[in-house]
């Protein structure tokens, strides 16, 4: 693991990958962000777990994770899946060769917050951690052309009587990659209101993520009644 050190506000950002070469390359270029910290790199899922757990007592915890999904013998969705359940506000953004839609729906389901292949410019991955911090989805074009095509289905009104009128406001929302403190200004709600709509949102559609929930909300039809664009295209 290597580490670096940058001001208290910049953000925290966790390298994970199994290439040597990708991680030195992506340490070099987000290290030279002046916004950005780099507190650490893994070679895969078991050492990435390490590393947060050691990271979490010093008050390093990352503020975002870049993920490689194929790794051995662990790989990047079920990393993900353990890192959410462990430390729900670490954002996961995967970066990887993959592009399929068996794969990405799999990340989503993990709980990433962004998906990147690793064609994309330097300038795209910071891009993508910082929108990532913000509470926003960052994916790469290709993959949200394959996703928006998947996601053309009829709308499942029982699954959407599940909610209420106001958590339907509060979902669209979201798919429209609104922040708690957007949706808060939006509905004239508090900032607290606003992220207890979003966890009872998650809890009874059965989701661990925002995406997620924006995901669903495409899905549904939900965003397009609002007339609002979905969060998964740049």
């Amino acid at each position: 693991m290597t580490a670096a050190t940058d001001s208290e506000t910049a953000i925290r950002v966790l390298i994970v990958d199994d290439h040597a070469v990708v991680r030195r390359g992506l340490l070099g270029f987000l290290a030279a962000e002046p916004d950005l910290e780099i507190v650490g790199d893994a070679s895969g899922g078991e050492e990435a777990l390490e590393v947060l757990a050691a990271l979490d007592p010093q008050e390093l915890r990352p503020d975002v994770v870049l993920m490689d999904m194929q790794m051995k013998p662990i790989d990047g969705i079920e990393t993900t899946r353990r890192i959410r359940a462990l430390y729900d506000d670490v954002e996961v953004v995967a970066l990887t060769s993959f592009g399929e839609e068996e794969l990405v729906r799999a990340a989503f389901d993990a709980g990433v917050s962004g998906y990147l292949l690793k064609d994309a410019d330097a300038d795209e991955v910071a891009q993508a951690v910082r929108a990532a911090h913000r509470g926003e989805t960052e994916i790469d074009p290709a993959v949200a052309r394959v996703l928006t095509a998947s996601l053309r289905a009829p709308r499942d009104d029982a699954s959407a009587a599940v909610l209420t009128a106001r958590e339907l406001e509060v979902v669209r929302l979201v798919a429209r990659g609104e922040p708690n403190k957007g949706i808060a200004a939006s509905l004239g709600i508090t900032e607290r209101t606003a992220r207890s709509h979003v966890s009872k949102i998650l809890t009874k559609l059965g989701l661990t993520s925002r995406t997620q929930a924006a995901l669903w909300a495409t899905r549904e039809g939900f965003a397009e009644d609002a007339s609002q664009h979905t969060t998964l295209s740049h």
